[in-house]
């Protein structure tokens, strides 16, 4: 079998290789072989030598990393209320950010061309060469279609439906985009932080909407059409009455999210419009924010139970506006009786940690490990 540079660049950034020597005892190739292929990566500025590795006996082998500085990745994460572009070096670090006051609803035109003006602010600002960029990412808070890299039918994007985000971003940065849900890019940006070893997790992320990420063994799952993971559709008897922003009645997400519960808040005379506004006041320890919180989350406990049965995941991670100590007790209170105890006798509940640095770091190791592929590498290398 045919292992190309790329194949290569593959084990060093995986760590199943760090000296030339790994090299060749993982893939069987010659040492003149290997020679080979670390210097066409060395050459191409994708590897560096980082010092030299414990010696069992003799002189003390060269050690190989993926060169993090080789290039950047800007990467843009669309909320309901606001948006964040940052530029990343190629390990997820952020290295300048710019966060913006604009809403999905101002449809995408307007708030793609605003994105793209912030990046370009960023590249000034940090003088970096667009020639530097190696990829564009962007989250939308809605489902997207792995195929076309379209928004598909999001509920709560007017306008963006099979909108092409991903031709208007490489027509302004000449670069290979990709476009995920908000959920998929927050669950791989805290598996790549912090579970790069576990073979499954599920992310929920709770804010003005209701969605969920899965990553299996290192893998985003989209599903067949992206809509993977979208449980605030799901349709629960105790929100019947209620009508949810894509004409349904009965979702989830019309009784649980962030939404739901500002409209709640609203009612009782404590003015909220978002999930962030909810945020806001749980952070003050608002009472019945917590109280409404609490209740939201036992109903997608009820939900989760469902999933945990069915995935078995290792993690599950609860984030967005909601997250709190209110939200992931009332998960509790209703996952764990409602699912099979096998399910849930390995299953780490907890809130996630990156906040909103999640879709960035998520987005920014989906595209590496889209760019920096071993086909696609070989493919570079050869031509």
């Amino acid at each position: 079998m045919y292992v190309g540079p790329g194949d290569v660049l593959h084990l060093i950034k995986s760590g199943k290789a760090r000296t030339r020597g790994d090299i060749q005892e993982e893939t069987g190739m010659s040492r003149m072989t290997v020679a080979q292929r670390v210097d066409a990566l060395l050459g191409a500025g994708l590897i560096r030598e980082a010092g030299a590795d414990r010696a069992s006996g003799g002189r003390r082998p060269t050690q190989l990393a993926f060169n993090l500085q080789h290039s950047c990745i800007l990467a843009a994460t669309v909320e309901t209320t606001s948006s964040t572009v940052a530029l990343t070096d190629l390990g997820g670090e952020i290295l300048a950010v710019d966060h913006l006051d604009l809403a999905v609803s101002d449809g995408p035109e307007k708030v793609l061309s605003a994105i793209t003006h912030a990046g370009r602010q960023l590249l000034k600002k940090t003088k970096t060469a667009p020639s530097k960029i190696s990829g564009v990412g962007i989250s939308i808070p809605g489902p997207v279609d792995p195929h076309t890299l379209r928004p598909s039918q999001p509920p709560i994007m007017p306008g963006w439906d099979a909108y092409p985000v991903a031709d208007f971003l490489h027509d302004a940065f000449s670069a290979p985009v990709l476009v995920e849900n908000d959920a998929n890019a927050m669950a791989a940006g805290e598996y790549s932080a912090g579970f790069p070893h576990t073979a499954s997790l599920c992310l929920v992320k709770v804010s003005t909407g209701i969605g969920t990420g899965l990553v299996i063994n290192g893998h985003v799952y989209q599903g067949v059409d992206g809509g993977a993971g979208d449980i605030g559709h799901i349709r629960l008897p105790a929100f019947s009455e209620l009508q949810c922003q894509c004409g349904s009645f009965g979702c989830l997400a019309a009784g649980a999210s962030g939404g739901a519960i500002a409209r709640k808040l609203t009612n009782m005379g404590i003015p909220a419009a978002s999930g962030r506004d909810v945020q806001r006041h749980l952070m003050a320890g608002d009472v019945e924010a917590m109280r409404l919180t609490h209740e939201a989350g036992r109903r997608l406990g009820e939900v989760m139970a469902t999933v945990v049965c069915l995935f078995n995941p290792a993690v599950l991670l609860i984030a967005g506006d909601l997250a709190s100590s209110s939200l992931i007790g009332g998960i509790r209170e209703t996952l764990y009786p409602m699912s099979l105890p096998r399910a849930t006798r390995n299953l780490d509940v907890r809130l996630a940690t990156l906040g909103e640095d999640a879709g960035i770091r998520g987005m920014s190791w989906l595209l590496v490990n889209h760019v920096f592929s071993a086909p696609a590498i070989n493919s570079r290398l050869a031509a």
